[in-house]
């Protein structure tokens, strides 16, 4: 076991509901990794246990292990702001979204990092459609709501992004410094949109890292019509919102 007695510049933030099948093995995967990561897992009073699996980890990981605990369901996208606001309150510089299913691939934490810290960028996205459609385990119909929704996303908000929808994905620290959180409207998938939108109306530097995307083996997936219909009207809107009446950047 690597010992890491100094707290790392990255942080990954990972909210989790009911993952006790999938979350002891994804942090030791992501501790074994050759660079050092910390990781703040947002856990939203789980019934399952996870957030007690969590805590007894933390006894091995001390330095490198957070534990942010919430009660009940409360969003996945407030989960990640809340992920967000920990981590400004410390000294990190690269803050990541990631899943706690194995969907995303420890071994890519790595690689969105490099695009940061080596390429200059301002937000790396684990991407499943900059180059084909890499995706496993995925019903075909799945893969290609998924696929248009990002087309359709692409086509609204003239982002020049390919996978719109993702949530693996790494932020330089001033990204969100510039972003007002508090101000973020969406809760579900379409959080991923408006998180992207923003970067790209401030004009941040994006790339888009090819992964292999796989669907959880573990555990049951928190996809629902409503995460569907939000991203569908709330990209309209928040396209509306940047173009008629709000120039002030933190009001859109």
């Amino acid at each position: 076991m690597r010992k890491n007695s100094s707290m790392s510049d990255a942080l990954v933030v990972i909210p989790t509901y009911n993952e006790i099948e999938n979350i002891e093995r994804l942090l030791r995967n992501i501790f074994s990794l050759q660079r050092s990561f910390d990781v703040l897992v947002v856990d939203d009073g789980s019934p399952d246990g996870t957030g007690q699996e969590v805590r007894d980890l933390m006894k091995t990981y001390s330095s490198q292990l957070h534990l942010l605990e919430r009660e009940g369901k409360m969003g996945l996208g407030t989960a990640y702001i809340a992920g967000f606001k920990w981590a400004l309150a410390r000294n990190y510089t690269y803050i990541f979204e990631m899943d706690a299913d194995f969907s995303h691939n420890p071994n890519d934490l790595i690689r969105l990092y490099n695009a940061c810290y080596k390429g200059g960028y301002d937000l790396a996205i684990g991407s499943r459609y900059v180059k084909g459609v890499n995706v496993v385990n995925w019903p075909m119909s799945r893969v290609l709501m998924s696929w248009f929704a990002s087309k359709y996303v692409r086509l609204i908000t003239g982002m020049d992004i390919y996978d719109t929808t993702a949530g693996f994905v790494c932020y330089r620290r001033t990204v969100l410094e510039k972003i007002n959180l508090d101000k973020i409207q969406f809760v579900g998938y379409a959080f991923q949109i408006e998180m992207k939108f923003k970067t790209y109306l401030a004009k941040f530097r994006i790339i888009e890292v090819p992964v292999v995307f796989t669907d959880r083996t573990k555990g049951e997936s928190k996809m629902s019509g409503g995460i569907i219909s939000e991203a569908i009207f709330g990209v309209l809107k928040m396209k509306f919102k940047s173009l008629f009446g709000k120039n002030n950047f933190n009001e859109i």
